[in-house]
């Protein structure tokens, strides 16, 4: 279990703070989702839809980046 969750509406990192997900956040899922990318980005995917349900204001290139550009 992480503490670098998402705070919602605002989709920040309850551990640090930082806009989810967090570098930390980050390492984490790389290392659950080790040698499975495409699951990995289907996860991702889904967090950016819902993401975008509440942040409507950010520009849609920056929330795919955001949720999908670090996704490999």
């Amino acid at each position: 279990m992480t503490r670098h969750g998402p705070v919602l509406p605002g989709w920040t990192c309850g551990g640090c703070d930082a806009p989810w997900p967090c570098r930390t956040r980050r390492i984490e899922l790389r290392a659950e989702f080790h040698g499975a990318p495409v699951t990995s980005a289907l996860y991702m995917g889904s967090y950016l839809v819902w993401a975008a349900e509440d942040l409507t204001w950010v520009p849609a290139g920056l929330l795919h980046r955001r949720f999908l550009g670090w996704v490999r």
